[in-house]
């Protein structure tokens, strides 16, 4: 389908560096590359498994392994933010091969699908901990080189939208993948260890059709023309402004970015949701985000990236205030849920569309990558930090300090402007 080189079968250097030829730049606009719908596909299955673990796993920990809300943040906040050590590692290693941005990811892919299997005998913090942080170090590896080849796939007009096609179908993966937990916790009498084990087999099929049908790439003509890329010319990126901004701004917010399962967990105590509906909360986000992932990505390549980043935090910030009411209607999961959606959906992949338009070709990794740094750090704080204020305040006080903390960040980004707008 997609094996072939990912030269002749995108616009990737040429585009992206401006020389593309003008009777083929109008017909690039309009189509999304076939790089980007085979890397959507891997992320699709990937998701489906990722997504049944991370469904199932608070409730998990809290209800079947008894462990404290500051046990659990622990855990979380290693499972969202361990990646943060590695991401750099992994954008580094694919901009040196010049063309290896396909195998660095898959590695990534494979180390993430090895680590389910052992979710099956762990049954105590540490090795739990352990497990988590090796499968946040496949994400790690993946995640630079994927965006990457994806940015490299993408007109600088048509980055915004390629990112939002390639986040709805990775979004697709994880509308699928609670509703396949909930499914086999239903139909089978130990329940999660099934889940663990069809999570295992799913991510297994995620990295053949990755080997098998996302295009190598080959050496650009940037990476062959210049000199190999060293780490010291990756952080050397942060000279330019507008990057160090995006970076800036990625931390700053992803400090008071409350990690998911925590808004699952604290809907859940609201609500009173039976554990065995616990699984199905996680949909309403993904469908939010598979709804609304392409609009937003091609609203940021016209209305500015900018606008539409801090749209979603304001939509998150909403969520948290909802949260924070005393209103109890039956729309309030519903109406939190699609805000929480509607975050990722005009942040995700609008960030990675704007940090590729500040960094060079042969380092677009790297450069990637240091956003991504900067952001999961800030995120493995935030669910430390959530975590240890919601043992020692309760959830409502952990809640109300995170949502004033969004709010401060949200403000200061707003008066640095990072973002530019694609490059015509």
């Amino acid at each position: 389908m997609y094996v072939a080189d990912s030269r002749a079968s995108t616009p990737a250097t040429a585009s992206v560096e401006g020389t593309a030829r003008p009777a083929t730049a109008g017909r690039y606009r309009s189509t999304i590359a076939p790089t980007v719908l085979a890397l959507g596909t891997v992320s699709l299955v990937t998701d489906v498994s990722s997504e049944m673990v991370t469904a199932v796993l608070p409730l998990y920990l809290v209800a079947g392994l008894g462990l404290s809300p500051l046990g659990f943040g622990l855990l979380d906040g290693v499972y969202n933010g361990f990646s943060a050590v590695v991401r750099l590692v992994g954008g580094h290693l694919a901009d040196r091969g010049g063309g290896r941005h396909k195998w660095v990811a898959g590695a990534g892919y494979a180390l993430s699908a090895l680590c389910k299997p052992l979710l099956l005998i762990a049954h105590t913090l540490t090795p739990i901990g352990l497990i988590l942080a090796a499968d946040r170090t496949g994400k790690g590896l993946r995640t630079a080189p994927r965006d990457a080849l994806i940015s490299l796939s993408s007109t600088p007009e048509t980055r915004g939208r390629a990112f939002g096609v390639h986040r709805a179908m990775d979004t697709a993966g994880a509308l699928l993948g609670p509703l396949a937990a909930f499914l086999i916790l239903r139909a089978t009498v130990d329940g999660y260890d099934a889940v663990f084990t069809v999570s295992f087999c799913v991510a297994v099929l995620g990295v053949l059709i990755l080997v098998l049908f996302v295009p190598s790439g080959g050496r650009t003509e940037a990476s062959v023309s210049a000199a190999r890329p060293t780490l010291r010319a990756a952080l050397g990126l942060l000279a330019d402004r507008d990057l160090r901004r995006i970076t800036v701004c990625a931390l700053l917010l992803g400090l008071a970015t409350v990690s998911d399962s925590f808004v699952y967990l604290l809907l859940q105590r609201r609500l009173g949701v039976p554990d065995r509906l616990f699984a199905l909360l996680p949909l309403g986000t993904a469908a939010a985000f598979l709804l609304l992932a392409v609009p937003l990505g091609r609203l940021a390549d016209r209305w500015g990236r900018w606008h539409v980043f801090l749209a979603g935090h304001a939509a998150l910030l909403l969520a948290y205030a909802l949260l924070l009411t005393s209103w109890h209607g039956t729309a309030l999961p519903y109406v939190v849920l699609a805000l929480h959606g509607t975050f990722y959906a005009a942040t995700d992949g609008v960030l990675m569309a704007a940090a590729s338009d500040s960094v060079p070709q042969a380092l677009r990794s790297s450069g990637l990558a240091l956003v991504q740094t900067g952001q999961a750090a800030a995120r493995f704080a935030c669910s430390l930090g959530f975590g240890a204020a919601w043992t020692l305040w309760g959830d409502r006080t952990a809640l109300s300090v995170s949502a004033v903390a969004l709010a401060v960040c949200a403000a200061y980004a707003l008066t640095l402007r990072p973002f530019r707008k694609a490059a015509a």
